[in-house]
């Protein structure tokens, strides 16, 4: 799609890991065929923040944004993040210039031009809420403690093909898997499609009195993303097991 339309692209704007399906995308290979006809490239990674290993540096990435609230856990409408690769840090193109952008040692000086902080801070407005920042921090250093994200990655990539191969012998044919099959190209959701609607509307309701949470698109999709910072390989079981029994789905024999 890029090279059919490179006559008319200045930017290649996609998503790290697909919010329906669940794909991860190779984004160092976006990035290098944005770059090759002559536009930026930038990703929404909301999905991926937290959730993937990612090295947007060294994958030449241009710039990322993402939420905090999904895999980073800090909480409903906390702070977002972003990421501006280093080689446009000091970029002098006409901004949204704010307070908390300006560089902080003649900020006071009320002076013009707007003289920005190099790198991603030069494009803050104002100053982040100090309790959303406090519940970012709180769960960040959780995931520190917990090995960080490449540890977390090891046993995401083990959870979610325990998933999947639980779901094969259990589950059967009547809910398919739309997240690729190769751990390498999802993060830890697997998205369920549902080929009967009332199959998973009684998945639904059962879901209303009785854990496990996850999360319902309609009309026939199930995303189910075991959090390796959380979730257990026993969450895991139980959460097939439980599946089969409200689905009235699979062999009867587990």
């Amino acid at each position: 799609a890029i090279e059919e339309n490179k006559d008319s692209l200045a930017l290649v704007f996609f998503s790290g890991v697909q919010y329906y399906t669940g794909q991860f995308f190779d984004l160092k290979a976006i990035s290098a065929k944005a770059h090759e006809i002559g536009a930026y490239a930038g990703f929404d990674c909301a999905h991926a923040a937290g959730n993937i290993d990612l090295q947007l540096h060294d994958w030449d990435v241009d710039f990322a944004c993402w939420c905090t609230y999904k895999y980073l856990n800090s909480g409903p409408g906390c702070i977002g993040g972003a990421f501006l690769h280093e080689k446009h840090a000091n970029r002098k193109e006409d901004r949204l210039a704010g307070w908390w952008g300006h560089n902080a040692e003649t900020r006071f000086d009320m002076t013009q031009p707007f003289e920005a902080i190099p790198g991603p801070f030069g494009y803050r407005l104002s100053n982040p809420p100090v309790v959303c920042t406090a519940s970012l921090l709180g769960s960040l250093r959780v995931i520190e403690e917990a090995g960080g994200i490449k540890k977390l990655r090891k046993k995401s990539l083990l959870l979610t093909e325990y998933l999947e191969i639980l779901f094969h012998e259990m589950i059967g044919e009547e809910i398919m898997i739309l997240t690729p099959s190769n751990p390498k190209d999802r993060g830890c959701q697997l998205s369920l499609f549902f080929k009967r609607d009332e199959v998973l509307e009684r998945v639904a309701i059962a879901m209303e009195t009785a854990p496990p949470i996850c999360d319902i698109r309609k009309p026939n999709v199930m995303r189910v993303a075991p959090v390796p910072l959380y979730n257990s390989f026993s969450d895991v079981f139980n959460f097939v097991s439980w599946l089969k029994s409200v689905s009235n789905l699979g062999d009867s024999k587990l």
